[in-house]
């Protein structure tokens, strides 16, 4: 099969001879990344995927069995919007970029390539966790997340093969060559480097990094250049199911925990073999805490540079009135700063708001049960290794600690080896159709009209 035919597109791959060449090229690096560094010991197994084969509303969502190492990954831009105009910044209402303005080529290089390592880097937090999956549907949904991360890869790598000549043939390499955790050679930004080394963890990070992700693809999606955006909106219809899988993941194990509850009367939830409420507010107030770190400082001159420029802008433009941002300011604490420098904090505010939301549906289980107990968001000052916070140390209602409390208090915020070790030792993986693990709570509905009990995973006997 060419490798036009391999990767659905919508993008002329097949009438571009040196788009074509380039990935054909690079392909055999990605399959053998795939296979060092995706899901161990799944490759040979057909998985219920979902691929996109079009960016009809028919087409980008087609299920079927599939090997992952045989996955179509595809390369989909969004329709472009006829008379398009740079919706913010210095070039405000000027004619969209097709191609990189020369003078913004090296900002928007390292734009691409930021968010494209962290799509191999998910990749390579999770692929330890299939042997340990409660049941065959969330396997599938783990390998669902994996496949999609890598087309994301790729979509990122087509803009950098085809508009930066071969300085985006050498970064889509480097792609490939980075790894999560790594001394040498680690991804780019730190919560890419975190292990993920159970179940709770995953879904702590498609809930709130995952929901980073999110965000960011937003703001590029607003680009005044053309083809970014573009692929960013399609990317987003993407990223909604990762999210899904993290936040319906963790309100399954809150429900689990009040229903042991309920039926035993015993507080003492690891005594009864489920997650406590308590090791679950301390894997938020992890995860939460780094994806924050994401975003970047409060106060930031690259964030103006991106605005100002028309590369990154905010969320949902046009419902601002002021695009020029360049008398505004922007309230954090008792400080007033000037709009464009406070642009990932504008982020910042949005990604928090809807975070809070995701806390409200988890504890509307707690309360659906009766027990009096509330998730929290922790402040945002709280755990920060970037920012104004950062080097400072605050408790989770934000109250300052000094060093000398947080290092007797932090097992009080954070997990422990012993949370995590206990965690991991829940994590039995459970591969029969209908079966499910100990510590979580099914889903209410399936997969595409699928019951629970569907065999998402077929293992290779």
């Amino acid at each position: 099969m060419s490798l036009y035919e391999r990767i659905p597109n919508n993008v002329n791959l097949s009438n571009d001879k040196r788009l074509l060449r380039a990935l054909e090229h690079w392909l055999p690096n990605y399959m053998q990344w795939w296979q060092d560094m995706g899901p161990e010991g799944f490759q040979a197994d057909d998985v219920f995927l979902r691929t996109a084969i079009s960016v009809e509303p028919g087409g980008w969502a087609h299920f079927d069995y599939v090997k992952m190492p045989d996955y179509r990954w595809g390369i989909f831009l969004a329709p472009p919007e006829h008379d398009r105009h740079v919706g913010f910044g210095d070039h405000f209402g000027k004619p969209v970029w097709q191609e990189v303005p020369g003078e913004y080529r090296n900002m928007l290089r390292r734009l691409i390539v930021t968010q494209g390592d962290t799509e191999p880097a998910s990749v390579e937090q999770q692929r330890l966790l299939g042997t340990s999956a409660p049941s065959l549907y969330d396997l599938r949904n783990l390998f669902q997340v994996n496949v999609e991360e890598g087309r994301h890869l790729w979509a990122m790598v087509y803009l950098l093969h085809s508009y930066f000549g071969r300085d985006g043939r050498e970064e889509s390499e480097e792609l490939l060559e980075r790894r999560s955790g790594s001394s040498d050679k680690p991804r780019i930004l730190e919560a890419f480097n975190e292990p993920i080394e159970d179940w709770l963890s995953f879904y702590m990070f498609t809930t709130f990094t995952d929901r980073d992700g999110k965000y960011q693809l937003l703001a590029l999606a607003e680009s005044g250049f053309d083809p970014l955006s573009r692929t960013t909106r399609f990317m987003l219809t993407e990223e909604a199911h990762h999210m899904f899988v993290g936040e319906s993941g963790v309100r399954r194990v809150v429900r689990r925990a009040c229903e042991i509850m309920r039926e035993t009367g015993d507080d003492d939830l690891r005594r009864q073999g489920v997650v406590d409420l308590d090791t679950i507010q301390k894997y938020i107030n992890l995860w939460f805490s780094l994806s924050l770190d994401l975003f970047g400082g409060e106060v930031s001159s690259n964030a103006a540079s991106f605005f100002s420029a028309g590369m990154k802008g905010r969320v949902q433009e046009p419902k601002y009135e002021d695009h020029l941002a360049l008398e505004g300011s922007y309230r954090m604490g008792d400080e007033d700063v000037p709009l464009r420098n406070a642009m990932n904090e504008v982020l910042r505010d949005a990604y928090v708001e809807d975070c809070e939301k995701c806390v409200a549906r988890w504890n509307r289980v707690i309360a659906e049960h009766e027990i009096q107990y509330v998730l929290r968001l922790p402040d945002r000052r709280f755990h920060r290794h970037i920012g104004a916070a950062a080097g400072s140390h605050y408790d989770p209602h934000g109250h300052r600690l000094t060093e000398e409390q947080w290092n007797d208090r932090r097992g009080e915020f954070l997990p422990t080896e012993k949370d995590f070790a206990y965690v991991r030792n829940l994590m039995v993986g459970v591969m029969q159709p209908g079966q499910i693990a100990h510590w979580i709570s099914k889903p209410t509905t399936g997969i595409h009209g699928k019951p629970f009990e569907f065999e998402y995973v077929r293992r290779e006997q």
